[in-house]
């Protein structure tokens, strides 16, 4: 009987030794400086340091959504989590666990950092706007753009824009100055095209950008190219005053020596011609 007691002493007190071994290695090196990067909703989780003989996993807590679990067992040292945020309104946590080789049971958890609360929808950052045409036509400039993709799709494969996302939230802002000149003027629109007055007698630059204006945080997006008109352009705004001046240098220099040297050739012609009687003149 008191064998019995013993043994099952011995059984629990194994058990409980098992379970503690399970629990993961507590020299497993945490994940720190978890951080996300997130343009036009495709999204990158990232982390330090490079593991060695160990490995991490990925688990994302919403906070009305299960727990996703991504790049399991992984050695690198992001992960993109795009496809498991779809719902961009729900705000979300990332753990990143460190696991040892073996893997871990289903009881225990082991050592993980947590990442900072992200909202898809109030802080991904919108990408550059893409210029497809812009004309300046007399004292009008105007500029037709194309909305950034995400990476989601629609049900016929095709892929959503921020616009289809953000509908009405979003905005366009054209920033745009003379050439050569940096006093800054600006338009705004919700839809994919600008038309704004100008100086028909001088060309513009432009560029545009994606804004939030419900943000407090993020709201302006990247800035696209800088693009530039060229209706009238000569040779003084393409390349500035300098080489106007230089120019007419190199010209007026050309006309000097172009009068200066047939009178210098005429009076040595004539000199030498003087030079050539005076002998005959003597004898």
């Amino acid at each position: 009987m008191l064998h019995a007691a013993a043994g099952g002493r011995v059984l629990v007190l194994s058990a409980l030794l098992w379970r503690l071994a399970a629990a993961g290695d507590p020299e497993l090196p945490t994940a720190v400086n978890v951080t996300w990067s997130s343009i036009n909703f495709k999204t990158i989780l990232q982390w330090q340091p490079k593991p060695s003989g160990y490995f991490y996993i990925v688990e994302i807590h919403g906070q009305t959504s299960d727990t996703k679990k991504k790049c399991i067992m992984t050695e690198e040292t992001e992960c993109d989590v795009t496809d498991v945020l779809r719902n961009v309104k729900e705000t979300y946590t990332a753990h990143v666990l460190s696991v040892p080789s073996s893997g871990t049971d289903d009881f225990d958890k082991p050592p993980f950092a947590i990442s900072e609360k992200f909202t898809p929808y109030s802080q991904t950052i919108l990408g550059k706007p893409e210029i497809q045409n812009y004309t300046q036509k007399g004292s009008k400039l105007n500029v037709v753009f194309r909305d950034p993709l995400t990476p989601y799709t629609f049900p016929n494969g095709s892929f959503q824009s921020i616009r289809d996302i953000f509908q009405h939230d979003l905005e366009y802002k054209l920033y745009y100055w003379k050439d050569q000149s940096s006093g800054k003027k600006d338009a705004t629109t919700k839809s994919h095209q600008f038309e704004v007055s100008v100086d028909s007698t001088k060309n513009y630059c432009f560029y545009i950008q994606g804004i939030i204006p419900s943000r407090r945080e993020n709201r302006h997006g990247q800035e696209s190219m800088v693009l530039c008109t060229s209706v009238g352009r000569g040779i003084l705004d393409e390349y500035g005053a300098e080489v106007f001046i230089i120019i007419a240098v190199v010209a007026i220099a050309v006309i000097t020596l172009a009068i200066v040297l047939p009178v210098i050739l005429c009076k040595r012609k004539k000199a030498k011609a003087a030079r050539e009687k005076e002998p005959l003149n003597g004898v």
